[in-house]
């Protein structure tokens, strides 16, 4: 009897050990926030499940997805048809949530809300508006009293999915930066000190005055970073919030490509604001392993039920309707 039930107590313990699964992810900063809560929530209501994800960077989560190093990866700038290429498997591009990325500074004396239009924005970020005294910049915000103090432009060191929605944005608006910079997770910069993660450029403008960069919306809020509005094309001043982002989304919904590899940056649309984006995980279709793909199809499913009703709380904006019945069907060719 007492060896009957020893044999069986080894079978469960083989059987729990069996069916317990830790996945590991690793990529986007911009999506890390919502990600952390999604990973943990999951892992302690799914007994034996533990996610895990760093926060390293979109470049660095699409090297690892590339070199299979990975169960999954994340990354707010779609990988390149030559990157898809390069991987052990078919990845997939799933939309997670949406969130925009401001224009954040620390101006001594100034704590009003600046306004930026494409033009300034190009012009500090090139480094040919080096100073708050520009009346370039005075022009677009009157009745401001700004320092005669140099611009510190804060960018990305690492490679960056943030960096990749900001230079395509500036890319559409600005054919000097288009010819000169282009749009990439990675660009050459002409100025500025860089900043590991959007942690780290949001460190650099909290410590140094004068300075301005670009973060995902949650690490200004966070941080208590002042940011401005951007003119948009329609030509208003709009502030990053849950409905202009969702505004800049509302046309790609309607006629989003099947591999869901979309950029909303521009948008048109009098309320969207302009510097907006989905973030995507990437996923193995086929898992080398089906017990993880089990893992990824069901936590996919979970976070477009449950998942979506937490994203406002940490500021970013849920899918929309339509991209949600779309997911829904690629999320079941998922094992």
């Amino acid at each position: 009897m007492i060896r009957s039930l020893k044999l069986a107590a080894c079978a469960l313990v083989l059987c729990v050990t069996a069916s317990a699964q830790s996945l590991n992810g690793a990529g986007a900063t911009f999506p890390n926030p919502i990600y952390q809560k999604w990973f943990t929530e999951y892992s302690a209501s799914h007994k034996g499940v533990q996610l895990n994800y760093q926060s390293l960077g979109s470049g660095a989560g699409i090297r690892q997805v590339i070199a299979g190093t990975v169960d999954f990866g994340a990354s707010d700038g779609p990988m390149s048809n030559e990157q898809l290429g390069q991987c052990p498997v078919k990845v997939l591009h799933i939309p997670t949530v949406l969130g925009s990325v401001v224009p954040a500074y620390n101006i001594p004396g100034v704590k009003r809300e600046l306004k930026f239009t494409p033009e300034l924005l190009a012009g500090i970020f090139l480094g040919k508006i080096n100073n708050w005294a520009d009346p370039r910049i005075a022009q677009v915000n009157p009745g401001i009293k700004f320092p005669n103090m140099p611009i510190v432009v804060a960018h990305r060191s690492d490679g960056s999915g943030t960096t990749y929605v900001f230079t395509d944005y500036l890319s559409k608006v600005s054919p000097e930066w288009n010819s000169a910079v282009g749009k990439g997770t990675s660009v050459k910069w002409p100025v500025g000190l860089g900043g590991k993660g959007n942690e780290g450029v949001a460190g650099t403008i909290r410590q140094i005055d004068g300075s301005i960069g670009y973060v995902e919306l949650i690490y200004a809020v966070q941080n208590d970073i002042t940011y401005g509005v951007v003119r948009n094309k329609a030509g208003n001043f709009v502030k990053a919030s849950l409905e202009s982002t969702t505004a800049a989304a509302a046309a790609a919904a309607a006629n989003m490509p099947d591999d869901y590899r979309v950029s909303i940056t521009d948008a048109a649309g009098k309320n969207a604001y302009p510097i907006a984006s989905f973030t995507w995980l990437l996923i193995p279709q086929q898992s080398r392993d089906a017990a993880k793909g089990k893992v990824l199809h069901d936590f996919l499913v979970w976070m477009l039920k449950d998942g979506q009703r937490e994203t406002t709380d940490l500021t970013y904006a849920p899918l929309p309707k339509e991209v949600v019945k779309k997911l829904q069907a690629t999320i079941s060719t998922i094992h």
